[in-house]
């Protein structure tokens, strides 16, 4: 198994489409930091606190420890851990990883080939960013763990896993159905006949085998699209905006903006159009919506 396929392969906790991007988001904050010192090592009582802030803004909306993954990641045979007392992790224990002075880093053998074909930390960060969360979410992630990378190289070479293909009319589809509008705001900006700040939005995310298809789309302005695939805003029942209580705006522009969408229908499908599947829109009120909804916002 070559390194891209063993990135796009790692073991991960699955049940239903659940979420458990732990292990993807320590390899690419280990990547991060190899660019930036290829000799350095990560003790974790140093990077648990960035760990914790990438789960809490990244993963999934139940809480959970970097512990885990840090141990774990030992597994896939791309990260090695060693302790105070030798070689070797001290177990998934919160208190042992502080005590015990573990500390971890990329394996040896990744970073002898890392060091050998400089290109494979961006074709694996690709990877993982591909594999695992929304191509909204990819720039705002490499800054969040310090990875720069290079413009998109050629889809040669990356496993099959990582090219699943998308359906390129998704985008027209979608933008259609929902004529050419925003589904939570109603914007729709065009120069010309170009749209332009429209995107065609996945529910349930492509990376999580979300298909390319009307009812799992929604037309979203880039604020809005945004804002979804980070959990602030989500779709209930009756096909109403949720806003997530732990979205926290002052300013008049973040009220009109987000707040305010509170218990709002959606704007849009077109009659004829099917509307988000009950399914997808499950989906992502469990696997990205974060906490509670704001109750219907008063008019």
């Amino acid at each position: 198994m070559d390194w891209l396929e063993r990135t796009a392969k790692l073991r991960q906790w699955t049940r239903s489409g659940a979420r458990a991007p732990h292990k993807p988001l320590l390899f690419l904050y280990a990547l991060g930091r190899y660019q930036q010192d290829a000799h350095g090592e990560l003790r974790y009582s140093a990077v648990e606190e960035d760990l914790k802030r990438l789960l809490a803004e990244y993963g999934p909306p139940n809480k959970t420890t970097p512990a885990y993954p840090f141990h774990h990641l030992v597994s896939d045979e791309v990260w090695e851990v060693r302790t105070d007392h030798g070689q070797g992790s001290p177990g998934s224990g919160v208190r042992e990883l502080r005590a015990s002075g573990a500390a971890g880093r990329l394996a040896p053998e990744l970073r002898t080939a890392l060091r050998r074909e400089p290109t494979l930390l961006g074709r694996m960060a690709r990877v993982l960013l591909d594999v695992n969360f929304p191509p909204s979410l990819h720039e705002e992630l490499c800054g969040a763990v310090g990875l720069e990378l290079e413009p998109e190289p050629s889809e040669a070479g990356r496993p099959s896993e990582a090219r699943r293909q998308r359906d390129r009319r998704m985008r027209e589809l979608v933008l259609t159905a929902y004529e050419y509008q925003c589904a939570f705001c109603g914007y729709d900006g065009s120069i010309g006949a170009v749209p332009v700040g429209l995107e065609a939005a996945h529910v349930r995310w492509w990376a999580f085998d979300g298909p390319d298809e009307v009812d799992n789309g929604l037309c979203l302005c880039s604020l809005h699209h945004r804002l979804f695939d980070k959990g602030v805003l989500g779709v209930g029942d009756g096909h109403r905006v949720l806003v997530s209580q732990r979205f926290v705006g002052r300013s008049s522009a973040a009220r009109e903006q987000v707040t305010a969408l509170a218990g709002r229908p959606l704007i849009g499908p077109q009659r004829g159009v099917s509307p988000v599947a009950a399914a997808h829109r499950a989906w992502h009120t469990d696997q990205v919506f974060h906490g509670t909804p704001r109750p219907a916002a008063v008019s």
